[in-house]
């Protein structure tokens, strides 16, 4: 069974309101857009949630997550241990607070490094099961925006994150999987490998793409799109 609706999110920290404290309300169109686009996903019968991290890991859906590490010890989700890095544990505290939240789910670890025809093979595996798959993909765009980036302003930054927003909002997935891993590192993408997941594991469906928010607060660009 092809995937049958995809969601694309950021990973900062900040979106868990606890952890932005009083600085919460700067990221609240954020936050909607996020929670509206994981909300499609509920038509699925198991999400897969797709993130960045160091080392490639598969866990199940009992596999933690938690922000001590970022200020709010607090607040945490599963039932197991968590182990769950960044981009993945802000997918699941996504998914806990939506109608897709009683649905199976696995979490998939991806390296930044990986190739870009393993990431869209991966995709295709993903899509090529029996479940009605729901694809929660977890990944910023340039953390090099603009001198109050986490690095210095890069002069193609902006370039490479409009060319991601347009290829999400019109399903261009030539484009997503055209990406550069070079460029993308060097402009601290992080959403590289996790958007050639999804461009092949939306190669055998017609799900259209909406882009529903894209800016770059704190320097770093974000996008949230919803593929139904």
């Amino acid at each position: 069974m092809p995937v049958v609706a995809a969601a694309v999110c950021p990973h900062p920290p900040l979106l868990v309101p606890e952890v932005a404290s009083g600085a919460a309300p700067e990221l609240d169109d954020l936050r909607a857009a996020s929670l509206t686009a994981v909300e499609s996903l509920a038509t699925a019968a198991h999400i897969v949630v797709l993130g960045s991290a160091a080392a490639a890991s598969t866990y199940d859906g009992a596999a933690g997550g938690s922000f001590g590490a970022y200020g709010a010890p607090g607040v945490r989700f599963g039932t197991g241990p968590a182990v769950l890095p960044l981009s993945l544990a802000i997918g699941g505290w996504l998914l806990e607070q939506t109608k897709a939240a009683h649905l199976p789910r696995t979490y998939r670890a991806i390296p930044p490094d990986t190739p870009p025809d393993v990431c869209a093979r991966l995709g295709r595996e993903i899509a090529d099961g029996n479940d009605r798959i729901g694809l929660l993909v977890m990944g910023d765009g340039s953390a090099r925006r603009s001198e109050h980036s986490p690095v210095h302003l890069h002069p193609r930054a902006e370039i490479f994150d409009t060319t991601v927003a347009n290829a999400l909002q019109h399903r261009n997935l030539d484009v997503l999987k055209a990406l550069d891993p070079d460029l993308a590192d060097e402009l601290q993408a992080a959403g590289r490998a996790p958007w050639q997941v999804l461009a092949g594991a939306l190669e055998g469906t017609s799900l259209s793409g909406d882009l529903t928010y894209e800016a770059a607060p704190y320097g770093v660009g974000y996008f949230v799109a919803s593929f139904t």
